[in-house]
């Protein structure tokens, strides 16, 4: 469908015809010459051919521009004789020749400016060629010239005779410019091919030059939508779509933009389909007029269809034989409302196979002429042909195109057969592996209204896939809507109920919720299913931090256990087998590896992944690193072979979490904001994410504001945590508290998570937590209480295997020799309790390292530094310098600049880095962030803290600051800075 476009009103060509319009203007220089310009309507003929004249012409050139209408007994002559009265104006030449009198009657206007009329011969065939003979000539006479005459697949059999006349003998100095809707490059060397209504048949001493204007790429479609909406760019994917709408015509790209609120928002996904233009709907409906009835019949049955339709399907659909069939195409075709495709489509929301054979098909331009033309079918009529669709694609299609003619059966009022199509598409989906289509399609289905019987088996189906795909709130809404019902057995409803509740823990954030609405649905799977109820049972027996007490999953696990030798199905068996696993790994029960070893060999695909990244997570945390990559690597294996975006996730966060864990850090800052972005939609995942972003703002950028943010946010999105943001993320906030000499805050940051570990008794993960949380209490003043924190931690794990735990530990005790030499009446440099502090010291890094933890081993040789500064011992300075190499080794300059600060502290320096580069009159990134917190008030020594920096470098910044920016006082700084 094509849209018509009105002369643009200011210059400027889309992105792509510059080289064009290049190449024709120096052609047309070259006299006599005729440019001929083809395109579809809206293309842009018109402003094509507005910036060629304004590129070619001068004020001594006489410009003549003619545009041809569409009318049903159009006027001879008539866009050239509009335009030459509308030139009477202008200046004539004072010799024309005797014959240009025969114009009198075309041009009255200019009646008293041409020679006098000529005698009537009395024959109208040679009157119309003395009138051709006239025009020419007076063509000629207007000297240095363009003619230009638009729309020309309209033009008049007069007009065209007299175009022939001057393509044939072109005065020497016209440049003649034709232009006329086409849908393919022209071929105009015969007449009635797809380009100007007549041979082009010039003289060889005249320079002809034919170019087409194609729709803009998908690319050149969102450079234009930048220049018009302000913006720098568009996305890629605005683009695509917006090029999708349109067609890549430029007419219609700025239709659909006149009304867009601007560049501060695009849509993405499903959403932010355009309004109709109203211009576009009425040259659609304009064009459909002049349609024969069956073109028009056709023309609904192609909208109705929505893709490119072959011959066969357009026939059954629009409730015509073949042969009228192809002639309503091909005069649909003519008129530029439908155009053949290269192949015919195979309705892209099933599973992809082709339903049809790729002998080509018919279909619109772009999706806005497609919506035009099903608006313009009569309300009544549509539900007519939506059946006729529904049941002609089950009859063509060699592989059933089913989401399509599930809509389409919706459309026709048929809920029943809809929800039948969608879930056997949702069948196919899940059959190949693709469960976030299935999930998608098996909530169609429910929405569709099924039968009472249909309803809850496909509410079964849909709870079995969701798991794996990411579905988002919907999901859970239906499956309650549908255990509201109680129409279900216990078996369906148990398993719905079990899977709900899996659902709502892992992808939602509904922890505590989660757990009870599995254990709700035990007494309904024990009717029906023993393996059932222990699955239920096993999984309810996985610990979490906003979990139960670990004791109640440790009793649901045994639950689980004493169940298990009556479980025959061997897939219930292996889910029992992966759970109990998962959950005495997390528990940093000696019994895990044991309880990996005996699952099955069978365990692959989703079940494979989910258990392996599970597992590789609490080694993580325990402080296995070998076992950790092995499960990896096994996870990564399982879900490279399904395509299941939830267990895509799960693998990707877990990674992640490891390779910050590990020290792993170049690059992955880059990648832990990617999964940020990407798994907004599963909370534990988004918060793994934000952690690991905040962690490394922290660590590597020294961007303490910012990292506090995104582990707040963390904090809060975190659904039940299985040992990994809660801890982390408060200490390191008290870190951050205690590196700005705050330590009472350092307290009140890790006071949540103390409570929350101390509620489940989960002490194998607060490896992480409990040494800068003692580290705090002792700055603090408050050692009795750092006491019974190691002894808490100690107690906790005394029989868990948690090697990380146990390095924690170690650590704990190295900080807490200092309180002991104090209370004891020792000096803190008395002999025997710094050397039993750098004993500790020395075994808790060790420890870390061979962990492969190299951050944790940093900050023990950081503290032991500062230990042994503080009692005098010279060691304290290498000391120091080895932890400041073992944090540049992974990047940590927050941590190194820490480090310097506290040699300086001390009485010692610290060797720069030569080769710095200078900022001149530009603040550098260290002034300007110095900047901005004197412009929020706090004190030099404030921000001394925050930055970790010296009093005396903070004040050498903010003097340069104010210098750079030109005020002369710390309140004027903010209004300077900028964004």
């Amino acid at each position: 469908m094509n849209a018509e476009p009105s002369p643009p009103p200011a210059p400027g060509l889309p992105a792509g015809r510059s080289a064009l319009l290049d190449d024709v203007c120096s052609r047309l220089d070259r006299r006599p010459a005729v440019a001929v310009i083809t395109g579809e309507a809206g293309a842009g003929k018109s402003r094509f051919v507005h910036e060629l004249l304004r590129r070619t012409t001068s004020p001594d050139t006489v410009t003549l521009a003619a545009r041809c209408q569409e009318a049903d007994t159009p006027f001879p002559l008539a866009p050239l004789v509009e335009v030459l009265n509308r030139f009477r104006s202008g200046p004539l030449p004072a010799d024309l020749p005797p014959v240009t009198g025969a114009l009198h009657a075309l041009l009255p206007d200019l009646a008293d400016r041409l020679p006098p009329a000529p005698p009537p011969l009395g024959d109208p065939l040679a009157e119309h060629r003395r009138a051709l003979r006239a025009l020419h000539a007076y063509t000629a006479a207007l000297g240095e010239a363009v003619l230009v005459v638009e729309d020309l697949q309209w033009a008049d059999a007069s007009t065209c005779a007299f175009l022939r006349t001057v393509v044939a003998d072109p005065p020497p100095r016209l440049g003649l410019v034709l232009t006329a809707r086409s849908h393919t490059a022209p071929h105009t060397d015969a007449e009635g091919s797809d380009g100007l209504p007549f041979p082009l048949r010039a003289p060889a001493q005249v320079t002809v030059v034919e170019r087409h204007l194609a729709p803009l790429s998908a690319a050149e479609t969102g450079a234009l939508a930048a220049g018009l909406l302000g913006a720098q760019a568009v996305p890629d994917e605005f683009a695509g779509r917006l090029h999708r709408w349109t067609g890549g015509l430029p007419y219609v790209v700025e239709e659909v933009l006149r009304g867009w609120p601007g560049s501060a928002e695009f849509p993405t996904g499903a959403a932010g389909e355009p309004p109709l233009p109203a211009s576009v709907r009425r040259v659609v409906v304009e064009r459909l007029r002049g349609l024969p009835p069956a073109a028009r019949r056709v023309v609904a049955a192609a909208a109705v269809l929505c893709e490119p339709a072959p011959v066969e399907l357009l026939c059954s659909v629009a409730g015509l034989g073949e042969p009228e069939t192809r002639r309503a195409l091909a005069a649909a075709v003519r008129e530029g409302v439908l155009r053949r495709t290269g192949e015919a489509h195979a309705f892209p929301d099933d599973d992809g196979a082709h339903g049809f054979p790729r002998d080509g098909g018919y279909a619109f331009s772009y999706d806005l002429a497609r919506r035009a033309a099903y608006e313009a079918v009569a309300e009544p009529e549509r539900p007519v042909l939506h059946l006729r669709a529904a049941r002609a694609l089950a009859r063509h299609a060699s592989v059933f195109p089913l989401a399509g003619m599930a809509e389409h059966y919706r459309r026709a009022g048929r809920p029943v057969q809809a929800a039948r199509c969608l879930e056997a598409a949702a069948d196919r989906a899940a059959g190949h592996g693709d469960a976030g289509l299935a999930a998608a399609h098996y909530l169609d289905a429910l929405r569709d209204g099924p039968t009472p019987v249909a309803r809850d088996r496909i509410a079964l189906k849909l709870a079995r896939v969701a798991l794996n795909a990411r579905p988002g709130p919907q999901v859970p809404a239906a499956l309650r809507q549908v255990l509201g019902r109680c129409s279900l057995g216990p078996g369906p409803s148990g398993e719905i109920r079990l899977l709900l509740g899996l659902l709502l823990r892992n992808q939602s954030g509904s922890g505590l919720e989660a757990l009870e609405e599995i254990a709700r649905a035990v007494p309904d799977l024990l009717v029906v299913s023993t393996g059932q109820a222990a699955r239920a049972l096993a999984i309810t027996a996985i610990p979490s931090l906003k979990g139960w007490r670990v004791g109640e999953h440790r009793r649901l696990l045994a639950e689980a256990e004493r169940l298990l030798p009556g479980v025959e199905e061997e897939d219930l068996r292996s889910a029992v087998l992966a759970n109990r696993a998962t959950a005495l790994a997390l528990m940093g029960d000696p019994a895990a590896w044991e309880a990996v070893a005996d699952l099955p060999d069978t365990l692959a695909g989703e079940a494979a992944a989910r258990v392996y990244a599970n597992l590789a997570g609490a080694a993580t945390s325990l402080g296995h690193p070998r076992r950790a990559r092995a499960f990896q690597a096994r996870a990564w294996q399982a879900v490279r072979a399904n395509h299941a975006p939830y267990l895509e996730a799960f693998v990707e966060t877990t990674d992640v979490v490891a390779a910050f864990t590990g020290g792993r850090w170049k690059g992955l800052l880059g990648r832990a904001e990617h999964a940020e972005a990407q798994y907004r939609d599963v909370p534990d995942f988004h918060a793994e994410a934000l952690l690991v972003c905040g962690l490394l703002r922290l660590h590597t950028k020294g961007q303490t504001d910012v990292a506090r943010r995104l582990l707040e946010r963390a904090v809060r999105t975190t659904a039940l945590d299985t040992g990994v943001v809660l801890t982390a993320a408060a200490a390191a906030v008290a870190r951050i508290h205690l590196a700005a000499g705050r330590p009472p805050r350092a307290v009140e940051a890790v006071e949540e998570a103390l409570r929350q570990v101390r509620r489940t008794g989960a002490w194998v993960w607060a490896t992480p937590l409990v040494p800068p949380a003692i580290d705090a209490l002792i700055r603090d003043g408050r050692p009795a209480e750092a006491h019974r924190l190691g002894a808490e931690l100690a107690a906790g794990i005394a029989d868990r295997d948690a090697p990380a735990a146990r390095a924690a530990l170690l650590t704990c005790r190295a900080l807490l020799t200092a309180t002991d030499s104090s209370q004891s009446g020792h000096a803190p440099s008395d002999a025997l309790y710094v050397s039993a502090a750098d004993a500790l010291y020395v075994s808790a890094a060790d420890a870390w390292t061979r962990l492969e933890r190299p951050y944790e081993a940093a900050y023990v040789k950081e503290a032991r530094g500062l230990r042994l500064l503080a009692s005098g011992r010279p060691a304290g300075r290498t000391a120091l310098h080895e932890a400041i190499a073992a944090y540049q080794d992974i990047d940590a300059v927050w941590d190194v600049l820490r480090c310097q600060r506290e040699l300086r502290e001390h009485g010692q320096t610290t060797a720069r880095r030569p080769g710095a580069l200078g900022y001149g009159d530009h603040l550098s990134p260290r002034e300007r962030a110095v900047a901005r917190l004197a412009s929020l008030g706090l004190s030099n020594r404030e921000i001394a803290r925050e930055l970790v920096l010296s009093h005396r470098t903070v004040e050498h910044h903010v003097a340069r600051a104010l210098r750079k920016l030109g005020v002369s006082s710390r309140t004027e700084i903010g209004s300077h800075l900028g964004p």
